[in-house]
Parts: C-alpha cells; sequence; structure tokens
C-alpha cells in the first residue's frame, strides 16, 4: 500500500482516520501500531514478522541500557546496535557481498558457490535507522524512555515515515508519544502538505519516468540523450522524494506529530555543503549525530574532520542501496564536499554569485546521479561516454519519441516551481497555513486532476521505496 493509490487514500487513511478520532486519548498509540501494522502488512505481509522482532528486541534492550550502570549500559547498547545493523546487513547486503566473491572467484578460475538470493523488507533500512536512534539517544540521556512497548512501536511502525522515512530521531517524537495537540488548524495544514505531496508525485514526477527508464535503458545513449535523460531524472527524483516527504508530514500533522522538514530548497544552494544541508535533512542530520560525529567530527584537525566527512557519505551512499554505483556515489559527494571545505580554507573567498553558483552545484548534482540512477559501474561508464559525446549526439528515435510536448511542459513547470513559485517550495513558513487561505482553495484543483490522473496511469511507487 502506498500514498499515492486509491486504496490509501480512499479506504486505508478515512477508516484509520475514524478509527484514531473515536479511539480515547490514552489507547492512540494502540491505534497507531495496529493501524501501521496493517499498513505494512498489506505491502509486505511475510517481512510482517522481521518487524515485530525488531520492535520487541530494540525495546527490550533499551529497558537494559536505561536501567543498568557503567561498563554494562555500553554492552547493551553495542548489543542492541550491531543486532540490528546484523539484520539490516544480511538482507540488504549479502546479496552484494555473495555476489562480489563470486566475481572474485570467477576471475580466479574458482566456480562460483551458490546463492540464494534475499529479498529486502519494504522500509527496513528506515526503521532500523529509527531503532538505533532509539537506543543511541536513551544511552545519551537525551530522551526519556517510553511508557510502553506500545508507544515505542508505535514509534517505529508510525505509518507515515515507515518505509520511505523522514527518518526521525527519538527523541524529536519521544515527547509528542506522551501528549500533542490536535486542532482544525494542524488537521487543515496536513490535508494542504497531503494535496502538495499527491500533486508533486502525479503530476510533475510521474510523467517522467518514461523518458527517464528509457534514456538510461539504452546500450549506448547519446550526448541528447544521456543529457536529457539525466536532467529529468533530476527532476523526476526531486518531485517524488519532495512529494513523498510532503505528504508523509501531512499525514503526521493529521495525527497530532510534527515531524522535520526534509527538502529545503536544495536545488536553490549555492554550494555543495548547502545542498546536502537541504536535501534528504533527516538523513543527513541522523549520519551527522549517529555517524560523524562518533567518528571524531571536526574536533581531531583538518585532516581527520575531511576523512570523517567522506566515510560519512560514503557510508550515506551505501545506506541508499547494496551496489557499488551507491558507494562510488557517497565517495563523489564526500570528495566534493572535503574539496569544497579545503578550498574555503585555504583560499578563504566570497561565495560566488547565485547566478553562477547555482548552475555549478546543479552540474555537479546531475553527474554524481548517474552513479545514483545507473544498475551497475558499467552501465554508469556508458552514461558518462554518452554525456561526453563519445557515443553520437543526436537524440535516439526511441527516446525521441517520448520527448512529447506535454512532458516538455511538466519539466517547465517543475523548474518553475523549484525557481519560480516559493509558495509551492518545501518551506513551511512560506506555505500558507490552512486551507481556509485563498493558497488553500487554490491547491483542490490541482489536487484533484492529481487525483483523477491516478485512474489513467500504471502503478509507480515512490523512488525512495526501494531503498
Amino acid at each position: 500500500m502506498v500514498f499515492s493509490s486509491y486504496l490509501f487514500l480512499l479506504l486505508f487513511l478515512p477508516l484509520f482516520l475514524l478509527a484514531y478520532a473515536l479511539t480515547p486519548a490514552r489507547a492512540r498509540s494502540l491505534t497507531i501500531l495496529l493501524g501501521s501494522l496493517l499498513f505494512y502488512a498489506w505491502a509486505a505481509p511475510a517481512a510482517l514478522g522481521l518487524l515485530v522482532t525488531v520492535i520487541v528486541f530494540t525495546y527490550l534492550v533499551g529497558g537494559r541500557v536505561v536501567a543498568g550502570a557503567g561498563r554494562a549500559r555500553w554492552t547493551w547498547l553495542t548489543l542492541g546496535v550491531t543486532g540490528n545493523l546484523a539484520l539490516l546487513g544480511y538482507f540488504k547486503y549479502a546479496n552484494m557481498a555473495a555476489g562480489s566473491v563470486n566475481a572474485v572467484r570467477e576471475a580466479l578460475g574458482i566456480d562460483p558457490f551458490l546463492w540464494q538470493h534475499v529479498l529486502l523488507p519494504v522500509g527496513l533500512s528506515f526503521y532500523i535507522f529509527h531503532a538505533i536512534s532509539y537506543l543511541v539517544d536513551l544511552h545519551r540521556g537525551t530522551a526519556k524512555p517510553p511508557r510502553n512497548i506500545i508507544d515505542f512501536g508505535a514509534f517505529v511502525s508510525l505509518f507515515p515515515h515507515l518505509v520511505a522515512g523522514p527518518i526521525l530521531r527519538f527523541h524529536l517524537l519521544a515527547d509528542q508519544f506522551r501528549e500533542r495537540t490536535h486542532t482544525p488548524e494542524k488537521f487543515a495544514q496536513g490535508a494542504q502538505r497531503i494535496m502538495i505531496g499527491l500533486s508533486m508525485k502525479v503530476l510533475l514526477a510521474d510523467p517522467l519516468a518514461p523518458l527517464v527508464n528509457q534514456a538510461y535503458t539504452a546500450a549506448h545513449p547519446s550526448a541528447a540523450d544521456a543529457w536529457l535523460g539525466s536532467v529529468a531524472y533530476t527532476l523526476q527524483l526531486f518531485f517524488d522524494f519532495a512529494g513523498y516527504s510532503h505528504m508523509a508530514i501531512g499525514l503526521a500533522l493529521l495525527l497530532g506529530f510534527r515531524f522535520p522538514e526534509n527538502f529545503l530548497d536544495p536545488y536553490t544552494a549555492t554550494s555543495i555543503t548547502a545542498f546536502w544541508q537541504r536535501w534528504h535533512v533527516s538523513l543527513g542530520t541522523f549520519l551527522r549525530e549517529y555517524v560523524y560525529i562518533p567518528l571524531g567530527g571536526n574536533r581531531r584537525g583538518l585532516t581527520r574532520t575531511n576523512l570523517n566527512l567522506f566515510l560519512t557519505m560514503t557510508v550515506g551512499g551505501l545506506w541508499h542501496g547494496a551496489n557499488w554505483t551507491f558507494v562510488l556515489w557517497g565517495m563523489w559527494n564526500g570528495a566534493f564536499l572535503v574539496l569544497e571545505r579545503v578550498l574555503k580554507k585555504k583560499f578563504g573567498r566570497p561565495p560566488p554569485p547565485a547566478w553562477y553558483a547555482v548552475p555549478k552545484v546543479m552540474l555537479i548534482v546531475i553527474l554524481g546521479r548517474v552513479l545514483f540512477r545507473s544498475d551497475s559501474v558499467t552501465h554508469a561508464a556508458e552514461v558518462y561516454r554518452g554525456l561526453l559525446g563519445l557515443n553520437g549526439a543526436p537524440l535516439s528515435p526511441d527516446v525521441a519519441l517520448l520527448v512529447t510536448p506535454e512532458r516538455l511542459a511538466v519539466m517547465a513547470a517543475g523548474l518553475l516551481v523549484i525557481y519560480g513559485v516559493p509558495a509551492l517550495r518545501a518551506r513551511p513558513h512560506l506555505l500558507r497555513p490552512a486551507l481556509s487561505s485563498g493558497a488553500g482553495y487554490a491547491l483542490i484543483p490541482v489536487f484533484l486532476l492529481a487525483v483523477a490522473t491516478l485512474a489513467a496511469q500504471h502503478y509507480a511507487p515512490f523512488l525512495y521505496f526501494q531503498f
């Protein structure tokens, strides 16, 4: 079940909200837990047991972390984090490890060993990070333990963020499970964010998918194929993931929760550092607090700081998927962050004007996204050859068929939203607080168009569901 489906919008969500409204305040965590488990089971019934196992295991270990003293607290924390990472490692990276070992064996003339492919449970990368955040926050003393396992289970499985984030640190939501407000204004804000998110996904992201897919499935993409496909993918990924984040934040508001923003106009950033402070903010914050700072952060000199930054971005790349393309993508981002930091330290020049800086940053982002989108390193290399014009220049016939006036209009509208319509950007203070405003009413026909469009297109899951 996904947010952009009729099943969710017209059946699950209304029934869940009705049940939630009829539930006494003290029992609403149970309603959230049961509803979220149903939501998850609908999409991945075979993986439900793993989710419940993570909840029970992490809650029990968290209790020992709180009750322990001295070295015992650290021991229990290590056990809990290691156990969760072991599950993530097996289900997400075992196939990659086995494939790499077999590739080496074949290169040495040794027969590869047989391997049963492991399926990745939906949302595993996200709820494992939520579980780790819980344990670390308890150990650091930055959050109080939940009242019971129901509250904790509701935190981990909360359906607005369960399968694709935002990645929430436990201490940001712990108090909201104890006490939160439900107001008409908050509900209206939530409805507005849902309308914005669905419209971004259905009207601006999904129409670009056929063009991107065709450009990236070509064996030898031309320069026009590669550049058009890469630019279209950069737009598609933003509107797909930012649209999902809008919907997640909106759904949380319907339940009285406030999630942190996940996108802060990243494509207007004037530096790579600023870009990563604005793109997938919840992941960047998690990596900073639970990877970069434990590695030493910026406390051990420039060389160690740069190494920590590079390693953190590499980990962030690997988190996205079990493919060397994601590792290289993380290293690409880490290298540019380090380079930017070194140049700033060495020359200390004032920042360049936006008319130069924004296109420069976007060029780096687009070139990096080739690794993110490609199926293999070999495939990425072929796309880079296309970008350099080594496979010819003109559009291929298959791609040209998909360059329709409608898709060009979608791309133009996307650029207008990103650079020219601040009311639709992912900054809450630029959005009207309630549907009673003129902006809220203006969104209604756009939302209805998005809902109607769902019936005329094939099922298209959010791109980040694969991670």
